[in-house]
């Protein structure tokens, strides 16, 4: 069957779910895989550091949240949204991992996430040079294989991009709280366990101002440009 512009409609949203799925759930599995190096079991023994995306989808980060980044910027006009979420938090002992591996291995934990997300897009991004785009003689299978590969790069990209940032609650505050901790700045670390109820707050505020553009959307574009250059 040739390729149609209605058929990668009908095709990006699955691609797009499905690549999501396995960006934040290894995302979260890796944090705990990396605790348990470090002799944590929690998530080993609560079953969190299997690959079933029944046990890590959050119904309100991994359905509502991603439904709302996609949809709602393409209703307010845009070209087109992207998809951003999460899975259910694999349970670690921060404390286990401390006294095991110090606060490097707690910053390892933190990271774990990221250097997934990073490796997944670079992946992805070396599998997609290498493909030829989308004709109109190609078949449904290949254009959903194509646009998969894409989505995963793209969203890859974001999440890492995202958790990067030091907004409390988030893989880079809690680096950063580690970080601080070792040099014993003990301030920095109290000021993000204080203010990681209000992390949601920030990231609605970044996604609705006009923060996004630099704090956001350039560094996306900038890993991208890296990835495809």
């Amino acid at each position: 069957m040739p390729t149609t512009m209605n058929s990668i409609n009908l095709l990006e949203v699955p691609a797009a779910i499905i690549a999501l799925l396995i960006a934040i759930i290894g995302h979260e599995i890796m944090h705990g895989w990396v605790a348990h190096k470090y002799g944590d079991n929690t998530a080993k023994n609560s079953g969190r550091l299997s690959i079933n995306p029944l046990i890590h989808i959050d119904p309100f980060g991994s359905i509502l949240v991603p439904l709302m980044t996609y949809f709602v910027p393409l209703l307010l006009g845009a070209s087109s949204g992207f998809l951003f979420g999460w899975a259910k938090p694999v349970p670690v002992n921060i404390h286990t991992v401390i006294r095991n591996g110090g606060y490097n291995a707690a910053m390892q934990v933190s990271l774990a996430g990221i250097v997934y997300n990073l490796f997944l897009a670079t992946f992805s991004s070396i599998m997609l040079l290498s493909l030829a785009q989308p004709t109109e003689a190609d078949g449904i299978g290949y254009l959903f294989f194509y646009l998969f590969v894409m989505k995963l790069m793209l969203i890859n990209v974001v999440l890492a991009v995202f958790n990067l940032l030091p907004i409390p609650g988030f893989d880079g505050s809690h680096f950063i709280s580690y970080l601080a901790l070792k040099y014993k700045v003990r301030a920095v670390a109290e000021f993000f366990a204080k203010a990681e109820p209000y992390g949601m707050i920030v990231i609605i505020i970044i996604l609705v101002t006009p923060l996004k553009i630099p704090l956001v959307i350039w560094p996306i574009e900038a890993v991208l440009h890296l990835l495809l250059n």
